[in-house]
């Protein structure tokens, strides 16, 4: 009996201490993803179109031996970044990433990285929100012998359902994307503790503090646009600028229907930032030729709704927007169901005013049990102020496993996933998104000395070759800077800008040696990386489409009107690709 007792009692003890420890490496797990979530919210701004990714390498010691964070769109991974700072440490590691990798560029990148490196277990916040490369990264790793945890589906407590929840909001506006095919939409406004955004007057400056308008400049430099419609153009002539003195800017969105707008703005200047005029068709069109003299693109829509011009910047690719408008068009917006989330700043102060307005105008609700409640409220005294923020749309929930192409094709034979007779292309996360000339692929191109030198992607040469061959020291300045830039969106900026300010800078023959430069930097690119020529080659037969809406150059248009060079471009290069293809199966036959 006492023996008995001693070996349960023994057991017992061997359980408890078991359990402890289960519990403490749980723990640590979730430390360690919501770290990782943690520091992939420090681009938060610029990897748009892509999400917000973070890796964290641990050894088995509970060592964090490497941890990295994708800077920008056309940049390396997190996950290579970290195995490069963790080296030999990686084997036996564990990973933790807070979405799971998307494969944007048909190399597989993030996945090789980690299980070339001796990764035995993965980690992740949560699967990719896009239907092609959703649980794409978890079969991938879970066929090369990794051990795969996701978070909400192999592991399941409050604690996870909280660091799953950190991954998301650090993604929010990748996931409202993925799941209501419109940008993320936030509604921001600052009011006095009566409700009022201005006094009778119209004057407005300053309802919040400096400590609160600080903050605006943060949102704004996480956000793809800022919007604002035509009565904040005429009234408070804003300019709408970041002003944090980081790199990224976001665009500025005006919508006006009539096109009552000043001659002379601020958002006239194009000198730090570009912006957009959207209007009804039709309007106005010599001050639509005025304000293409200056610069500023306009888009007509058949009409002008929150909806379709939330739908038209979905597909140009935005994840973000930021709403600073007046209370008539935040009212259009949230009847209209764009509006996903509100920051109000709300100040100690009464200004009174039967005229003064507020910040949400007429929505048709006659009683107070029609009010939208707002979700997930927090309250944050920013100085004097109060900030109030909430969700007016739930997250989409994700933990339903979207079927896969291979699924739905087993199910229905005849559901084609994608048309095989014309083949879009235009974001990196696209299923040929490394067609694109953003896409992370360094090619090896002379320099304007004629010495063959590294260049990080297409984008860097195209930007860089505006420049080559000009006397100017500001020229070549450019050069070395584009050369540098951390992306190809960076270095598209550093371009196009210096383009748009300085235009006595670009070569003379620009226009006329455009499409010969891409195609040499087009041409490298295929030829070194054996999986693109291979997917270029299995386009075969298919017309092959840039869809940007906007540029009508080098895309497709919105309705097909675009010049689509970038695809002919490609196209051509199929042709030679495969002639040599059939010319070395000839040579080869001739030779048996």
């Amino acid at each position: 009996m006492a023996l008995s007792f001693a070996v349960v009692a023994s057991s017992s003890s061997i359980m408890c201490k078991a359990t402890n420890a289960n519990n403490h490496s749980h723990l640590q797990d979730l430390s360690y993803i919501k770290r990782a979530a943690l520091i992939s919210d420090k681009s938060a701004g610029f990897t748009s179109p892509h999400p917000n990714f973070g890796c964290v390498i641990v050894t088995p010691s509970a060592e964090v031996v490497g941890e990295a964070y994708l800077y920008a769109q056309g940049t390396k991974p997190a996950e290579v970044l970290a195995v490069e700072a963790a080296g030999e440490l990686c084997r036996g590691a564990t990973a933790y990433v807070n979405m799971e990798p998307g494969d944007c560029h048909g190399d597989h990148t993030a996945v090789s990285a980690l299980v070339q490196a001796g990764i035995t277990r993965a980690v992740i916040g949560m699967r990719h929100p896009l239907q092609h490369l959703r649980g794409n990264a978890i079969r991938a790793f879970r066929s090369q012998g990794l051990q795969v945890d996701v978070l909400g589906e192999d592991m399941q407590s409050k604690l996870v359902e909280e660091a799953r929840k950190a991954c998301l909001l650090v993604n929010l506006p990748f996931v409202y994307r993925a799941a209501s095919r419109v940008p993320f939409s936030v509604l921001k406004y600052a009011m006095t503790l009566d409700g009022k955004i201005a006094a009778s007057s119209g004057h407005a400056a300053w309802i919040s503090s400096k400590l609160s308008r600080n903050r605006v400049f943060e949102l704004r430099g996480r956000s793809d646009a800022i919007i604002v419609g035509g009565n904040t153009v005429r009234r408070d002539n804003p300019r709408l600028t970041a002003r944090h003195g980081g790199g990224h800017m976001p665009i500025r969105i005006v919508l006006s229907q009539s096109l009552d707008l000043p001659e002379e703005a601020n958002l006239w200047d194009l000198s730090d930032v570009s912006t957009v005029v959207v209007t009804q068709r039709g309007a106005r069109r010599s001050f639509q030729r005025y304000l293409a003299s200056k610069g500023v693109e306009v888009v007509e829509l058949d009409i002008l709704n929150p909806r379709d011009v939330m739908e038209y910047f979905h597909d140009r690719g935005y994840l973000s927007i930021l709403w600073e408008c007046g209370g008539t068009l935040a009212a259009s917006a949230i009847s209209s169901g764009v509006i996903h989330k509100v920051f109000a700043f709300v100040a100690p102060k009464i200004i009174g005013g039967k005229n003064a307005p507020s910040p949400v105008g007429e929505l048709g609700m006659v009683e107070m049990s029609q009010a939208l409640d707002l979700i997930d409220v927090c309250f944050e005294q920013i100085g004097p102020d109060m900030l109030i923020s909430g969700f007016l749309q739930p997250i989409p929930d994700l933990t339903p496993t979207i079927p896969s192409e291979d699924e739905t094709f087993a199910i229905d034979p005849t559901v084609a996933p994608f048309e095989t007779s014309i083949i879009f292309f235009y974001k990196t996360w696209d299923l040929y998104g490394a067609f694109s000339n953003f896409s992370p692929h360094t090619i090896q191109m002379p320099d304007e000395d004629g010495n063959y030198v590294t260049w990080f992607s297409v984008e860097h040469y195209y930007q860089a070759n505006k420049f080559i061959g000009v006397i100017n020291p500001l020229a070549q300045d450019c050069i070395d800077k584009i050369k540098s830039a951390k992306s190809p969106e960076e270095a598209a900026r550093m371009g196009r800008l210096t383009q748009r300010r300085h235009p006595h800078l670009v070569r003379s023959d620009w226009e006329s040696v455009k499409i010969d430069v891409m195609y040499r930097a087009l041409k490298c690119k295929f030829s070194i990386y054996p999986h693109l020529n291979s997917m270029l080659l299995s386009t075969a037969g298919s017309v092959l489409v840039e869809a940007s809406p906007h540029d009508l150059f080098w895309g497709g248009g919105r309705d097909g009107e675009g010049l689509n060079y970038l695809g002919r471009l490609l196209m051509k290069l199929r042709s030679e690709f495969l002639g040599e293809s059939s010319a070395a199966s000839e040579n080869t036959c001739i030779a048996l």
